[in-house]
């Protein structure tokens, strides 16, 4: 493969990290699922199969109607696509002519049926481009969203042996990890990446970090013999800024060309200096000792870790050579950390997804469009200072608009176009009404009447943390207010919820 920068990224549709070929709209002549093997494509020159000839990729028939085929592919982890690679290798007389790629963001469990109902929302993240037969068609893709699914279109039919989905994992923690709890951060599915090593001529750097236990040998991290006074290492950028607290390192297969010893040092790059301190050997820290290794064994290191603390980045130091199939680094993250992972994920939503995230946060629509203009966000701080400034250039009618979008104190039933998120927020937040005697809510309701025809809106109040006895003296102490005095009132706790919600909304 001639080779792009983006190659160097980790491909989000391996089969390794359960990346999945789930439809076709047509594969005739060959299967859809041969677009994601791992190993390059082969060509049997006297291989045939009752449909015709034997194809080591993903075939169409010879379209006789309009249209064109295309292929959805699952993405093993979330990600950023930076570039793709279109292998048409051995596909001459039958390759398509163009093809583009289209992008969406879905649950990873999400039915066919939803990925291709006309709601779903495709972004074209490759516009329609010439191929070449028997190639590696490379092509640099620039959008800014993380996307679950990718739909590969070709025109009007034919083969192609491979597809490479090249990129940044974005995980959807939420889902998938215990942010609050040990995770490993070292593991390609939650985001880590193996930026560099020393060598890896027998087993590719990125085998690593790569999920369950390695196949054979070939599915892991192997250096060439070494010769002189070197020893060979890896560098992983972790998945986010952490305390390790235990790790995992496993020889598995390699039984006559294990490392003798290793060990582990770590940098954390995310204060001043940033990613130059890891050319700064004083920047970094022993976290393993140099450790003795076994053949074909999964060792286990927590005792014997040396306090470190924060780290960005981990160095695998083999002596003098030889091969590890897997790397483990379990570990916590401060607060600071757990926000980051969050506002790299709400920085890559899509157009339509970043709406709905902010519109559970706060339901008026200037204010929402001034936060999108923001994206991306550089920092946590600068997220909520431009909530602030926003939220202070809008007038009365958006601070109704918003007001709208939240259920009376005390009701279970959701505003209008309230959607799931927002629902059980605005549920979590008036806990303190669930143990309420039925002569409170029934002062509630009066109460909200009185409010509703004294002010013309519903009353608003910042529940979280608040009792309804402490709801109710607030609320009769407003009601004595004048009309403009109130609805000032009102939006100053419609911006203390929406800081609330935009920091539930950061939480990995």
């Amino acid at each position: 493969m001639t080779q792009a920068p983006f190659t160097e990224l980790m491909d989000l549709a391996s089969l390794r990290l359960r990346g999945a070929v789930i439809a076709a709209s047509d594969d005739f002549f060959a299967e859809k699922e041969n677009l994601l093997k791992p190993a390059d494509a082969v060509f049997l020159p006297h291989e045939y199969t009752d449909r015709g000839k034997w194809m080591d990729g993903w075939e169409s028939r010879r379209k006789r109607v309009a249209g064109h085929d295309w292929a959805i592919v699952r993405l093993g982890v979330p990600g950023v696509i930076r570039g793709v690679v279109v292998d048409t290798a051995f596909f001459r007389g039958n390759f398509p002519s163009h093809c583009s790629i289209e992008a969406c963001a879905a649950r990873s469990d999400a039915r066919i049926e939803e990925l291709t109902d006309p709601s779903m929302e495709w972004i074209e993240v490759l516009p329609k481009s010439a191929l070449n037969g028997d190639s590696k068609n490379l092509f640099s893709i620039e959008v800014p969203y993380a996307f679950s699914h990718v739909r590969l279109n070709i025109f009007p039919d034919g083969g192609v042996a491979r597809l490479r989905v090249f990129g940044e994992a974005v995980p959807d923690w939420r889902r998938t990890g215990h942010a609050r709890g040990e995770v490993d951060l070292a593991a390609a599915e939650n985001g880590a990446h193996v930026v560099t090593c020393s060598d890896m001529f027998f087993g590719e750097r990125r085998n690593l970090i790569m999920p369950d236990r390695a196949l054979n040998m070939g599915d892991g991290w192997e250096t060439r013999r070494s010769r002189g006074p070197h020893h060979d290492w890896a560098l992983v950028k972790l998945a986010a800024r952490g305390v390790l607290s235990r790790l995992v390192i496993d020889t598995h297969h390699f039984k006559g060309n294990y490392p003798d010893t290793c060990r582990v040092m770590v940098c954390d790059a995310a204060g001043e200096g940033g990613e130059a301190r890891l050319a700064d050997e004083h920047a970094w820290r022993e976290l393993l000792p140099r450790t003795k290794l076994q053949a074909d064994t999964r060792h286990w290191f927590e005792d014997e870790l040396l306090p470190a603390g924060e780290a960005t980045h981990l160095r695998l130091e083999v002596f003098p050579d030889g091969g590890v199939s897997r790397l483990r680094a379990f570990g916590t993250l401060s607060p600071e950390a757990r926000q980051g992972i969050g506002l790299a994920r709400f920085n890559t939503l899509t157009p339509t997804a970043a709406e709905a995230a902010l519109r559970a946060c706060c339901g008026s629509s200037r204010w929402i469009e001034w936060m999108r203009e923001g994206q991306p966000y550089a920092t946590v701080a600068d997220l909520l200072s431009t909530a602030d400034a926003t939220w202070s250039w809008t007038s009365s009618d958006d601070w109704h608009e918003a007001f709208r979008a939240h259920p009376r104190i005390g009701e279970k039933k959701a505003a209008a176009g309230q959607d799931a998120t927002a629902k059980a927020w605005s549920s979590a937040e008036q806990s303190g009404t669930q143990s309420a005697t039925d002569a409170m809510r029934a002062e509630l309701a009066e109460i909200n009447r009185a409010y509703e025809a004294r002010f013309g809106f519903i009353y608003i109040v910042c529940a979280t943390g608040r009792s309804l006895d402490e709801m109710l003296t607030i609320a009769r102490s407003r009601m004595k207010n004048d009309p403009a005095a109130e609805l000032r009132v009102a939006a100053a706790e419609q911006h203390r919820i929406t800081r609330l919600r935009l920091e539930k909304l950061l939480e990995p």
